[in-house]
């Protein structure tokens, strides 16, 4: 994981407009007319209509996707008592969570006030504007009685994300850690130290899954809870055990099966774990310094299946795997509450989740991503893409079996459908594309080692896990340049390639070049003055197998980028032509345009090579090709220029590729608008399918493209340029590209590079 420094935090919330949230318009407020609608005198009417039913606010508003997240600051994090305004980036910070993994809509609400009487009556003032109530950083035992108490009082769903956030998951973790260990949750003995909410919480869970309660042993600061003990809570109590021949850790985890730790760093030691029973289960779950680290845990007992809080670890307990689709599943049927029934089928699908095969970004048959279900795999991951289908249908539909849902879901399909659509595709996309390169790190040249962006994106890649980064320059240059940036280049080879040492190898790159091109009046001399340059340089690198991709182009000519990837690397057969997509993650969808940096003024056979090798791309990406062929008519509407050229082009690759989704030509509006098209032009291959990519004419048509997109919708992410067609991984990258840019290249470098391998070893 990359190191955190306070000054990097602190200019991450301060920089541009400061903190993490806003608040977006969600209707049209251009027009005069507009405005009247919004507010007065249009507004009146809903108004009304709310009045008369009450329910009607969860048509007539955002109160079905609105949460507040509430705290008075009296345990923030690990920071303890620090108040109420003081927690307020750790309650925008979960604003933000919910917006990015659950599209819930968040306003942060921080209450000074530490009686829990006022501060319930506070919230239950506000409560009409919410459509549920998220509980943050709030100190036990006050948590506990708030908790229940705004549960009686309010008809939205309400939940100490603290307690219940981390008993779902790490529930989830442990039956399926008890399926991997061959334990039944019944027979096991558990040992919980902590007794604040989460630890009570999590051992309640547990108990309601069938643990037992003469089972499990309970530790606070003072050892061991016994039922002896004076001025127990009532949550202590409730674990209490009535045995009196075991008062340390030390002496409970002895034979244990499950260790349980929500506590403090580095209070159980190797031999603790050694004196647990076969295919010990722990979860040490104090964060960022668990109660015994993994290694340390998996030096003392192989055996060990091991979760922490951290996610530089297999098996993360991370709320976020729950939260965010608790809520959205709540909010999606007007619940009136978060009850047990929905928590545990929260539960339920998170566990069943994580044995499913794991979605892959790269083309299944190639098996890039290797996880499956077992010790190092028992938790989803917080980035998995089914989340917020499954785990949000769950609750829902637990919501409606309880009888606490107002709305009703008929087709779940449908609704599973509209969630992806809602989010978009950028945590499944971007984020499985880091996932599937940290599994497969391969060695990456970023040639333009000199450029402050290039440099900082290799440190970066570097510190995600993506690569072993090579950059090509001049050392000193590098090494003051990094210093200057206050970067580390611990990790980062550096090689200058025009050195003196690295004489033999540019005279060996020489003769490789010469050799593979001699029937093209290359000479030794003239390969050797080639390998001068960074780019010759580091694509023989990757042709020689010295380095697996190249990242390129951040202010290398690029007609001479083009022309070195030509002649070192070549073309793939059976292509005679190659070209670079962007990828779009939009809240519509993902989508994939070409081609948008190589070819200017593609002729017919030019386009028709794009045309497959954006099919070609899109299933690397485990995706199916709905292709547009983009000009700015309608199937032949203009017989001359562009627009014959693509239609001839259309035509024949249908005539070739039957099984090809792909059609034009047409505009881009067209599309876009299936229902429109297929009513227009019910003939089309393409008619009761969604576009998903998008082939334009010429290079500028689809650079205008992208890059419109990226300025005027600023929260669709934006990937590449990615190549298509050549040999070897060789990947460019546009003047303007972004450190974000870059490394998101170098994620599909690494795994085209490894995919690359895969063949060559079949």
């Amino acid at each position: 994981m990359a190191k955190i420094t306070k000054e990097a935090a602190l200019l991450y919330h301060e920089n541009g407009r400061p903190g993490k949230i806003e608040v977006m318009p969600t209707k049209p407020y251009r027009t005069q007319t507009d405005l009247s609608l919004a507010y007065s005198p249009g507004v009146a009417y809903p108004c009304l209509e709310i009045q008369e039913t009450p329910d009607a606010a969860y048509k007539y508003t955002d109160k079905g996707n609105l949460v507040a997240v509430i705290s008075n600051g009296t345990a923030v994090l690990g920071l303890g008592d620090i108040g109420a305004m003081s927690g307020k980036p750790v309650m925008e910070g979960k604003g933000l969570l919910f917006k990015i993994y659950g599209g819930v809509d968040v306003f942060d609400i921080e209450i000074d006030e530490k009686d829990p009487e006022k501060f319930c009556e506070a919230v239950e003032k506000i409560a009409p504007t919410f459509g549920g109530i998220n509980l943050e950083d709030i100190k036990a035992p006050e948590c506990f009685y708030i908790e229940d108490r705004l549960k009686k009082s309010l008809d939205i769903p309400v939940m100490h994300d603290d307690q219940h956030g981390t008993a779902i998951i790490s529930s989830a973790g442990l039956l399926n850690a008890l399926e991997v260990a061959g334990k039944k949750i019944e027979d096991v003995k558990i040992v919980v130290s902590g007794a604040g909410a989460a630890a009570i919480m999590c051992t309640k869970l547990y108990v309601a899954l069938g643990a037992r309660r003469e089972n499990i042993l309970m530790l606070d600061s003072k050892g061991v809870i016994t039922s002896d003990r004076e001025n127990l809570t009532e949550q202590k109590k409730f674990f209490a055990t009535d045995r009196r021949d075991v008062h340390t850790l030390e002496e409970a985890m002895k034979g244990a099966d499950v260790f349980l730790g929500l506590s403090k760093g580095n209070v159980v030691s190797q031999d603790m774990i050694r004196s647990m029973a076969s295919n010990p289960i722990v979860f040490a779950c104090a964060n960022p310094v668990p109660e015994i680290s993994y290694e340390d845990a998996m030096a003392a007992r192989p055996d060990v299946l091991m979760s922490t809080g951290r996610s530089d670890y297999p098996n993360q307990i991370n709320n976020v795997i729950g939260f965010p689709y608790i809520f959205r599943g709540a909010l999606d049927v007007h619940a009136k509450a978060i009850n047990e029934e929905m928590k545990i089928a929260a539960v339920h699908a998170i566990a069943d989740l994580a044995k499913q095969p794991v979605p892959e970004v790269v083309n299944k048959v190639y098996n890039v991503n290797n996880l499956s279900f077992g010790p190092d795999y028992f938790i989803p991951k917080p980035v998995d893409p089914r989340l917020i289908t499954e785990v949000s249908a769950a609750v829902a539909k637990a919501a409606m079996d309880s009888g606490v849902a107002r709305k009703q879901i008929t087709d779940w399909d449908a609704y599973k459908r509209d969630l992806r659509l809602r989010m978009g595709q950028e945590t499944s996309v971007t984020q499985n594309l880091y996932e599937t390169a940290r599994k497969h790190p391969q060695r990456v040249v970023f040639a333009e080692g000199l450029h402050p962006t290039m440099i900082k994106a290799a440190v970066q890649a570097k510190e995600e896990g993506l690569c072993a980064p090579i950059l090509l320059g001049n050392t000193e240059m590098i090494q003051k340049k990094a210093a200057e940036l206050d970067l580390n280049l611990e990790g980062v080879e550096i090689v200058n390639l025009r050195h003196d040492n690295e004489c033999e190898r540019r005279e060996r790159y020489a003769r490789v070049l010469a050799d593979k091109r001699k029937r093209e009046g290359y000479n030794f001399e003239e390969a050797n003055d080639k390998m001068f340059d960074r780019n010759y340089f580091g694509m023989m690198m990757v042709e020689t197998g010295e380095a697996d991709a190249l990242i390129t182009g951040v202010y290398t000519k690029f007609a001479t980028t083009l022309q070195a990837a030509k002649e070192i690397v070549g073309i793939r057969a059976p292509y005679k032509h190659f070209g670079t997509m962007h990828i779009l993650n939009s809240k519509r969808g993902t989508y994939y345009i070409a081609d948008t940096l190589v070819n200017r003024h593609p002729d017919k056979e030019t386009i028709k090579d794009v045309a497959r090798l954006t099919a070609e791309a899109i299933r690397f990406f485990n995706d199916e090709p709905r292709i547009a062929m983009i000009s700015y008519t309608n199937f032949g509407t203009d017989s001359v220029g562009s627009p014959k050229m693509v239609s001839d082009a259309v035509r024949e690759l249908q005539e070739e590729y039957p099984d090809l989704k792909i059609d034009g030509e047409m505009s881009v509006d067209l599309a876009l608008d299936h229902e429109r098209r297929d009513e227009k032009y019910p003939f089309l291959r393409l008619h009761n399918e969604v576009v998903n990519s998008m082939v334009f004419p010429n290079l500028s048509s689809a650079s205008s493209a992208y890059k419109l997109i990226k300025q005027f919708s600023p929260e669709t992410e934006v990937i590449g340029p990615l190549q298509m067609g050549l040999n070897k991984p060789i990947h460019f990258t546009d003047f303007d590209s972004s450190v974000r840019d870059i490394v998101n290249i170098t994620a599909v470098a690494v795994i085209d590079a490894y995919v690359d391998k895969l063949k060559k070893n079949k």
